[in-house]
């Protein structure tokens, strides 16, 4: 078999590297081991497919924390607002939400995919499915062939590899991409996972004492060895049974995993400020006031509405008040203590779930090996790199779909160009 550019990858970035190539006029086929194409993109956004973010682009390399400044030079080529009318141009209506997000406004995975497979149809793309690939084989410092697991044999000018990280694997995600990339010459940094549930055996949570409870709007901090905050995110989160998950902790994960990693403890403390828009010294005073107002009243009943009751009562517990004390009963200092928490209650955390349970990869093939107005690789000549198998990561709210998909437009483009010209 012969082709100008082969794509291996069916997901957000491989679809679009593919179509880019297309574009170009250059003979292209897409493989993926897996019977699927588009399997990452139908279930993210829980079904709906978040396609990209609409915030202002400092705002999105802000969100991509994991080497997010690399992307600078791909959106002055091809950025969010392009993402946007590429899907409006495949007959994808798109719509935004809170945050930016933007969604097809039928609120089904389904119709991206489509629109994508359509496109590659359009184009004359060759797919392969189910054709896992062995190995890429250079020669001369260029890109040569490709071995398929069957025995066969693919003869390409061009090679994008868009086959994701190691999180995620049952979409086909599980690192093939990382030894072709070493073999070409390339560092692969350490893999580690992000957007990921953290674990803790606190005895609260081992005795699952505030399990499957929620907090809303709170705002969670990952602290240091000295105690000082090295990130807060204001968001969602909820207590597990192995430790904390929701929103706000899936941002703050990478952190607790990269303070792990620097070794000097085997634990990281987390903060939670259950009101982060009322000063400390505020609150206080309003529960001053509940001891005036309510002095009979038991401190669980005069103390409502503060925070949900599961988590009241866990507070005063900590502040050593007996949740049915009345107010006026109760010592000033320990009602202050209980200000405190409400604003700063710490606890210790001793890693995450495993990367597989993870949402995103971090780490992969070192952006400083990659061209990044091109994506092609620094060490082959015909090698191109796009989404997840790069040392890039995001938050989640369309900031990883945005980079897989500006990465495999200029992967795939780039391939087309260099394959016609060779």
């Amino acid at each position: 078999m012969k082709t100008d550019v082969l794509v291996i990858g069916g997901g957000p970035s491989g679809l679009m590297a593919a179509i880019a190539a297309g574009e170009t006029g250059a003979k292209v086929m897409l493989v993926d081991k897996g019977n699927k194409l588009g399997r990452k993109l139908a279930i993210s956004g829980g079904g709906r497919c978040n396609v990209t973010n609409r915030l202002p682009q400092d705002e999105i390399v802000k969100h991509i924390p994991g080497n997010g400044r690399f992307l600078y030079s791909a959106f002055s080529i091809f950025n969010n607002e392009d993402i946007i009318r590429f899907f409006e141009n495949l007959g994808v209506k798109l719509k935004e939400e809170d945050h930016g997000r933007m969604f097809p406004v039928s609120n089904d995975a389904k119709s991206v995919v489509n629109a994508l497979l359509t496109r590659l149809k359009q184009l004359n793309v060759t797919i392969k499915t189910n054709c896992p690939v062995e190995d890429i084989d250079y020669e001369n410092g260029r890109v040569a062939k490709v071995l398929l697991k069957t025995g066969e044999t693919i003869e390409t000018k061009a090679v994008v590899v868009a086959v994701g990280g190691k999180s995620v694997p049952y979409t086909g995600s599980t690192g093939d991409g990382y030894p072709w990339a070493k073999k070409a010459g390339h560092t692969i940094t350490d893999l580690y996972p992000t957007e990921v549930p953290v674990t803790s055996n606190e005895p609260f949570i081992k005795e699952r004492i505030l399990q499957g409870l929620s907090l809303r709007d709170i705002g969670l901090s990952v602290l240091n060895h000295k105690g000082k905050s090295i990130i807060t995110h204001k968001m969602d989160m909820i207590f597990t049974h192995f430790g904390i998950s929701g929103p706000a902790v899936l941002r703050c994960s990478q952190f607790v995993v990269k303070e792990l990693k620097k070794g000097t403890s085997k634990r990281v403390t987390m903060k939670i400020d259950a009101l982060p828009s009322q000063n400390e010294e505020v609150l206080f005073q309003e529960i001053m006031k509940k001891v005036k107002e309510e002095p009979k009243k038991a401190a669980k009943n005069a103390l409502k509405g503060f925070v949900p009751e599961r988590y009241l009562v866990f507070l005063l517990k900590q502040a050593e008040i007996d949740e049915n004390s009345p107010m006026n009963s109760i010592a000033k200092d320990k009602l202050r203590a209980f200000a405190h928490l409400l604003k700063d209650f710490r606890f210790t955390v001793n890693g995450t779930l495993p990367i597989e349970k993870a949402f995103v990869t971090g780490g992969g093939v070192s952006i400083k090996e990659i061209e990044p107005k091109t994506m092609a690789s620094k060490k082959m000549e015909g090698l191109y790199f796009s989404g997840e198998v790069l040392d890039i990561h995001g938050y989640t709210g369309g900031f990883n779909i945005t980079s897989a998909l500006v990465t495999g437009r200029l992967a795939g483009m780039n391939a087309g160009q260099f394959a016609l010209q060779n």
